[in-house]
């Protein structure tokens, strides 16, 4: 699933590329992706200025003159330029016609959503409801340790609310507990505040290097220029279970956490 990282790739790719520049006119192929696509939403689209990109948590906000088209990456989907003479695939569902720049929606599962809102799209009920946004000044150990006290659920599960904190999601807690050495069971409440001082710039560090190497391409994931993500590579516990931990040299364990795969040193993380 496309987490924060991939999503901030995504969105200064399109920031780049055609923020300001005329929206003539879209292509929808498809009815509903996890949500019912509007009605008219080609025709409300076309000829809009795209006005600003941005993100909250592992939405995109694409702010077009009158309105916001909400955009969200589902499960497996991926947005990238194409040219005009690119001819859509099976997964293909929309295009976004800037001149000779097509910004094209991929989404094999269908579980991503496109929406088109004239009130301010931070209170929808989509986004009024998400939690900080981990590299902001405000998310700092003190806030994580107040926010977590008296909390009985694991730390990794906590880290992956969005409730609580945006966008961290399965990788990327993985990674940012490995590099803080917290055993992902932990109880959230009981980490220590001198922990959670480890933890929050583990978190920051972690997120911000998967945003300069392209994000994590596991399966689907792209950029908007069809390049695929490579913080992969550099993964020091998720998807390793059994093979050596790059620290210690410890077997990688995993487990499941809330239906998902957690992976950790049993010996770096206590």
């Amino acid at each position: 699933m496309p987490e924060l990282p991939e999503v901030e790739v995504t969105r200064r790719g399109i920031a780049r590329t055609v923020e300001g520049a005329r929206l003539e006119r879209a292509i929808l192929r498809t009815p509903a992706l996890r949500y019912p696509i509007p009605a008219g939403l080609a025709r409300q689209l076309a000829g809009r200025t795209l006005v600003a990109a941005r993100r909250r948590g592992k939405y995109l906000l694409l702010d077009l003159d009158g309105g916001h088209l909400l955009v969200h990456l589902g499960m497996s989907g991926s947005l990238r330029f194409v040219t005009p003479d690119t001819a859509p695939q099976k997964h293909d569902h929309a295009d976004f016609i800037f001149g000779d720049r097509v910004l094209r929606l991929t989404d094999p599962r269908r579980f991503g959503a496109l929406l088109w809102l004239e009130a301010d799209p931070l209170q929808h009920p989509l986004i009024a409801k998400l939690g900080i946004e981990p590299l902001t000044r405000e998310f700092t150990p003190a806030w994580l340790h107040q926010t977590l006290k008296g909390r009985s659920l694991a730390i990794k599960p906590a880290l992956m609310d969005s409730g609580l904190v945006v966008g961290v999601g399965n990788i990327y807690a993985a990674e940012s507990l490995f590099d803080a050495g917290i055993d992902p069971r932990a109880r959230a409440g009981s980490v220590s505040a001198a922990r959670l001082g480890r933890l929050v710039p583990a978190i920051k560090k972690t997120l911000q290097a998967a945003i300069r190497a392209g994000g994590s391409t596991l399966r689907d994931f792209c950029g908007t220029d069809g390049g695929m993500g490579d913080f992969q590579t550099r993964h020091q516990v998720y998807d390793r279970a059994g093979a050596p931990c790059m620290k210690c040299g410890a077997p990688i364990k995993a487990l499941r956490q809330g239906q998902r795969s957690t992976y950790f040193c049993p010996r770096c993380q206590r």
